[in-house]
């Protein structure tokens, strides 16, 4: 019967999707109209009116969130409240508010939401979409173990700047050519926490990890398109029908299954006196007595994801920001390379001791963080209980965001919020913290990698920055474009990488 069903729904969207559509939107009209009218007692924040049953569904770009959002922020003010279907959102922006949400009442958001396509692919698991005790004991474990494979140590530090030579190596062979840098830098940054989790790093040229970075990029910019937002909105529906939500399903199988053998080969090869890696730490605490009860194999397949893609995505994908932007401001490229020279030179690697007199280059590193704003809206909360922000009712179940992209460039903060300026981060030649500065974000859910991820953002951009200059190609305008989906990162683009070693 499924399957009949599923050939049939198919068959009708391929056909005229739109029909279909507006067939079901009108068999619910009564229901949604009703469950609205239900909803409109409650002192709500402020937002734009919806259309019965899909919301605010077609009022968003999922092309280009940011400017939607903006928009919206002007009109309704930093508290905003938006609906799909019978999901709420609710943005907050502005410092105070976001802190308000993540810091006073971070009791009360600190769950992730079970949005559909959220539990059809994380099913409550793992790090990143678990909540509860099993995401204590998770977290606890996953920050102890990772503190015993090196994070904060020299250990740790060596395999970065080990993996930077291999990088640098690899962009030599382009020898000033034009090159698309992606999947080199992301598979140098994957490896690092590879090595922790799977206990060993992949090479350049490794096809069958290229695939498996493939799928991971894939995974990325599928959870942004509109026909995944929309299975949130009608999961029974849209799990028979094609779209970039099923490829999204078939890439994350992908990564599961990889997950699964590599997790697989490591209980075969097993050694009770010897833990390699992350997998082996687990495995060995799957084997104890008194073992928590979030403990067993599928948490540890959802885990060990949640490092690879965490672990991976957002430096990675900062990184080529970094990059992009050097090509397209030679001046800032050119004055981080004269502290390099003059701090490091040419003839040892940067380590992470070099951090404290090179203040110039660790605030382009965290310029280009605040300008290429990986992430937003933060990763997504939800409203445990019936509570109350900026005097607005929000009750349980609320999903709630925050703007982080207003705050990287609220005028009040920064003094050329739309320009790239490392003198943002310095005060009469120094590095100066910023408050209003949240890449990781904040709270009890603060991003469990930020040390890892601050080490490696550092110590890749400085070698290869001390190696090379990266321009654009000739007669070729590079741009700030962006591609949405997990994170937000350049459109491909093309540079070149100019040896400064004679």
């Amino acid at each position: 019967m499924q399957l009949f069903l599923g050939t049939v729904l198919s068959s009708l969207w391929e056909r005229a999707p739109l029909q279909t559509f507006l067939l079901l939107s009108a068999i619910l009209l009564i229901l949604a109209q009703y469950l609205q009218r239900k909803r409109q007692h409650l002192n709500y924040p402020p937002g734009p009116p919806g259309l019965p049953i899909v919301g605010n569904f077609f009022q968003m770009d999922y092309k280009n969130p940011k400017i939607h959002v903006q928009k919206f922020t002007k009109k309704y003010g930093n508290v905003f409240c938006m609906h799909v279907r019978n999901l709420t959102f609710i943005m907050v922006t502005g410092l105070p508010l976001i802190k308000e949400v993540l810091v006073n009442q971070d009791y009360v958001f600190i769950d992730r939401p079970h949005a559909p396509i959220i539990s059809h692919i994380f099913k409550s698991l793992g790090l990143i979409m678990s909540n509860g005790q099993g995401w204590k004991e998770q977290r606890r474990f996953a920050l102890m173990t990772l503190r015993n494979f090196g994070l904060g140590k020299k250990t740790l530090e060596d395999r970065i700047r080990e993996e930077a030579r291999y990088l640098t190596d690899a962009i030599r062979e382009e020898k000033g050519q034009p090159f698309d840098p992606h999947f080199q830098i992301k598979n140098a940054v994957s490896n690092i926490i590879c090595s922790i989790t799977f206990g060993h790093r992949f090479e350049y040229h490794d096809s069958q990890f290229r695939e498996l970075l493939k799928s991971l990029d894939d995974v990325s910019v599928l959870s942004g398109r509109w026909e995944s937002q929309l299975f949130n909105m009608f999961p029974w529906i849209m799990k028979f029908l094609p779209g970039a939500h099923q490829q999204l399903f078939r890439e994350w199988k992908k990564l599961e299954t990889f997950v699964e053998n590599v997790v697989k080969q490591h209980k075969e090869d097993l050694n009770p006196e010897e833990t390699l890696d992350f997998i082996d730490a687990y495995l060995k605490e799957l084997s104890k007595d008194n073992i928590h009860s979030s403990f067993n194999e599928k948490n540890l397949i959802f885990c060990t994801l949640d490092l690879f893609l965490a672990g991976t995505e957002t430096t990675a994908t900062t990184l080529r920001w970094a990059l992009l932007y050097m090509a397209l401001y030679p001046e800032i490229q050119g004055k981080i390379q004269a502290e390099i020279d003059r701090v490091i030179g040419q003839s040892r690697q940067p380590t992470m001791a070099d951090k404290e007199m090179m203040p110039y280059t660790n605030a382009a590193v965290h310029e280009v963080q605040r300008m290429g704003d990986v992430l937003p809206f933060n990763v997504v909360r939800v409203a445990t209980v019936d509570t109350t922000v900026a005097g607005y009712h929000v009750p349980k179940g609320t999903m709630m965001l925050t703007n982080l992209n207003a705050l990287h460039r609220d005028p009040k903060e920064w003094a050329t919020p739309e320009a790239f300026n490392p003198e943002h981060f310095l005060e009469n030649g120094q590095f100066k913290k910023r408050e209003a500065f949240l890449p990781f974000s904040i709270g009890k859910r603060v991003c469990l990698g930020e040390q890892l991820a601050r080490a490696e953002l550092f110590l890749f951009f400085t070698c290869l920055l001390q190696k090379f200059t990266f321009q654009a190609p000739p007669n070729t305008q590079l741009s700030l474009d962006s591609r949405y989906g997990m994170t937000v990162s350049p459109a491909s683009y093309q540079i070149c990488a100019l040896s400064r070693v004679m």
